[in-house]
């Protein structure tokens, strides 16, 4: 009679667990490094080796390209294999506001305080910011601040360096 107990208790305890797991995926992300300066959690916003930066909601980094204007992409079908417009509507509630406009291709992409964003496909986990100061299709890229700005200053890894990387990186276009 042992048996049947073991698996009550188990079977209420994978309940338990898998009731615990179910809520709002936001609040893991919201881990000490996602904090605002005053100590809050701050939706979109993650410490990186840049500082503190804006992020999608799977936690990558957001970026901008200097040759992009206002409400203005200028990141089209080659750009957007290495630079992934980020869709209007999934960053998480972030000051400053978001938006929208359109690549040249057509592709919706958001705007941050009017700024198209984009991620970098050689960004593999959240928080990384290998596309930081690449220069690439007609600009240079940054990572956004929180203010949605460009973050500016060399990152505060060792490998990092003053002057801006060029498009030797080892990936072919």
């Amino acid at each position: 009679m042992k048996i049947p107990s073991l698996v009550a208790v188990a079977a209420t305890a994978l309940l338990t667990l898998s009731a615990c797991g179910s809520g709002d995926s936001s609040t893991a992300a919201q881990s000490p490094a996602s904090q605002n300066g005053d100590g809050a959690a701050g939706p979109g916003v993650t410490e990186t080796s840049l500082g503190k930066v804006l992020v999608d909601s799977q936690g990558m980094t957001l970026y901008m390209l200097s040759a992009d204007r206002r409400d203005h992409s200028t990141c089209a079908t080659e750009c957007l294999q290495f630079w992934p417009a980020v869709s209007p509507g999934s960053l998480d509630p972030i000051s400053p506001p978001t938006g929208d406009t359109a690549t040249p291709d057509g592709t919706a992409v958001a705007t941050v305080a009017g700024h198209p964003v984009y991620t970098f496909s050689l960004d593999h986990q959240p928080g990384d910011v290998n596309g930081d100061g690449v220069n690439e299709f007609g600009g240079i890229w940054h990572a956004v601040s929180p203010t949605g700005k460009p973050v500016t200053g060399a990152a505060t890894s060792p490998s990092s360096s003053a002057s801006a990387p060029s498009s030797s990186r080892g990936y072919a276009y």
